[in-house]
């Protein structure tokens, strides 16, 4: 990738985890799993791991208090982004982010297609930033989370991909 990589040494972030499910436990929370692999594989920091029932308010009271912390840079949630029963996650953030990140949900879902096809169209993956925190919220499947860490977050949290990324904001 020619002109897309600095060769300059990587700058960690402090990443925090959130699973959203109604019945996973830290055993069978294999997308958490995914997200809190790949964070540290890449050489970022997990902070905190943490895993949340599909409730607006108990999920408000992790991310307020994520956002509220200035050690976490970057907040990765996995589940509760469709569109059937408690899936909540897009209204318990929303109200939380002082800027969208638009893109981020499109990208998604553009990358999704190839794999998965129309069933893309379902996903509400989100993004924002507030507070200095970037807020990522992805789907509960392992394989949306593999997809969302290795062809967006990974990339766009490395200060050295060009011609920009989310992580410059948190250069020293």
């Amino acid at each position: 990738m020619t002109g897309h990589y600095d060769e300059s040494g990587f700058v960690p972030l402090n990443i925090a985890v959130l699973t959203v499910s109604d019945t996973r436990t830290e055993e069978t929370d294999k997308s958490g799993k995914v997200l809190q692999e790949g964070a540290a594989a890449a050489g970022h920091n997990v902070v905190e791991k943490a895993i949340v029932k599909d409730d607006i308010y108990q999920m408000r009271a992790i991310f307020s208090r994520w956002i509220a912390d200035p050690d976490v840079h970057v907040i990765i949630s996995t589940g509760g982004t469709g569109i059937t029963g408690r899936d909540s996650t897009p209204e318990a953030v929303m109200p939380l982010l002082e800027k969208s990140i638009e893109g981020f949900g499109e990208l998604f879902r553009h990358v999704s297609l190839e794999e998965i096809g129309a069933s893309a169209i379902q996903s509400r993956a989100i993004a924002g930033l507030t507070n200095q925190t970037l807020v990522f919220c992805l789907p509960g499947s392992t394989g949306a989370c593999r997809t969302g860490w290795e062809k967006i977050l990974n990339p766009q949290l490395d200060h050295r991909t060009r011609p920009c990324n989310f992580a410059q904001m948190f250069r020293a």
